[in-house]
């Protein structure tokens, strides 16, 4: 049984993968933040009481589940608000997120060519990452960024260990091939 203090510290470690899992997966920072304090909500009510070394696997599974569980939100809401915004009327002005972006990015051009460079890089692999199936995109994390292995992610993803191969398989030869046409070289 994991003490108190056991499980904060367990939280904490945790904390920032989790995030990083969430953010992947939703695509929005708040969203992920909100994800992961849900999981760990989660994890504090219903298995606080289990042995520290089940902490991890029970986390992981929580949180995919949670993430799984966004996503058929979402879905829902986006049915509704496509049927909604049908109604809108056509002189009314739409807020811009995309030029909201770019103004954003535009006042931060003060660092240096070499920031850019590795920023540029690697919102290029996120967005790779992100854009993978979901499936897909599970497995990889799991695997190569959680260094899970074969086992561990089979049950956290509850699918055999042929299928996590297959996943995988798919996901970095999907990479692969977006990053090689961005210009990236193996």
């Amino acid at each position: 049984m994991a003490s108190t203090r056991e499980l904060e510290d367990f939280l904490r470690e945790v904390s920032h993968r989790a995030y990083r899992q969430a953010f992947f997966a939703v695509k929005n920072e708040e969203s992920a933040m909100d994800l992961v304090q849900e999981s760990m909500m989660k994890l504090s009510d219903k298995y606080g009481d289990k042995p520290k070394e089940e902490l991890p696997m029970l986390f992981t599974r929580i949180l995919q589940n949670t993430i799984l569980d966004h996503h058929r939100r979402q879905k829902v809401r986006n049915t509704w608000t496509t049927l909604f915004s049908s109604f809108q009327k056509k002189d009314e002005e739409d807020y811009d997120v995309l030029e909201n972006l770019l103004a954003q990015d535009e006042s931060q051009n003060a660092s240096a060519q070499d920031e850019i460079e590795q920023s540029q890089n690697m919102a290029a692999i996120e967005e790779a990452i992100a854009n993978l199936p979901e499936r897909q995109r599970q497995a990889f994390i799991l695997r190569y960024w959680e260094e899970m292995d074969l086992a561990e992610t089979a049950e956290i993803m509850g699918c055999s260990e042929g299928s996590v191969k297959t996943h995988c398989s798919r996901a970095t030869k999907a990479l692969a091939q977006v990053l090689r046409q961005q210009g990236f070289r193996e």
